[in-house]
């Protein structure tokens, strides 16, 4: 991914962190649930943690209850990000980071999580390679990212208009399982959450209350009678669209 395009994501959270976690009800809802799947992890209390993407703070304060002595580094790409979630006033070692390209070197973490925030990689397979990499024998990545299934209704009302939607292309659930199958001891698993507002205007949005506008790089925008059409389209199906979530475990062996 270039350098653009990553200034350009960044810049999109960096525009909603201080309104993030209004909108953020699967964000808090999928942070959870990881957590508690990776909760299944026996850490030694002092276990050093990697967060990828922590955005304002929602899965930093669920590993904290759950391994409240633990070594914390908690990372995301834009620096604004990083600052709400320091007033927030949480007890963890916060940086700006991309973590698609992380600069730790060397096996040195217990645990690495991340929730929401892979799918804004532009390389999986190899970022999941680099992690792995930077987990002690034994240690786990826990990640939850969007699938294919992700906005289908949204989709759908694009193309029954002969249009193109600006959402990537993300990976379906056998797809993720044969990506983790090279890393041996690993498992894959998915959810689906509606999304908690209706109508195309709301999606919208809902989108950009959460940073989560930048379009795949290919994507030229609609003018504004073509969107008219798409959001009519949309709504007279239902106005309604859902989450699906994919979650991934890798323990380095």
């Amino acid at each position: 991914m270039g350098a653009a395009r990553k200034a350009l994501i960044g810049a999109a959270f960096a525009a909603a962190a201080e309104r993030y976690d209004e909108g953020a009800g699967v964000q808090r809802v999928v942070a959870r649930h990881l957590a508690e799947l990776a909760g299944r992890e026996r850490l030694a209390p002092d276990a050093p943690i990697l967060e990828i993407g922590c955005g304002t703070g929602l899965l930093t304060r669920e590993i904290q209850e759950r391994w409240p002595q633990a070594d914390l580094t908690a990372t995301d790409l834009a620096p604004e990000m990083v600052d709400a979630a320091a007033r927030a006033g949480l007890a963890a070692r916060l940086m700006a980071m991309d973590g698609e390209a992380p600069v730790f070197e060397g096996a040195r973490f217990d645990l690495i999580l991340s929730s929401l925030a892979f799918q804004w990689f532009e390389d999986l397979p190899l970022a999941l390679a680099r992690l792995n990499a930077l987990l002690r024998p034994g240690g786990s990545l826990y990640f939850a990212t969007m699938g294919a299934e992700s906005f289908a209704s949204w989709r759908a009302a694009h193309e029954r208009c002969g249009l193109t939607p600006g959402l990537p292309d993300y990976p379906t659930l056998g797809q993720l399982q044969a990506m983790l199958a090279g890393f041996g001891d690993a498992f894959a698993c998915d959810e689906h959450h509606p999304v908690p507002i209706e109508g195309g205007q709301g999606l919208l949005r809902h989108f950009h209350a959460i940073g989560a506008h930048v379009p795949r790089p290919d994507y030229r925008p609609l003018g504004p009678s073509a969107l008219r059409r798409v959001i009519d389209d949309f709504d007279r199906a239902g106005g309604a669209t859902s989450y699906h979530v994919l979650y991934g475990r890798i323990t380095h062996v």
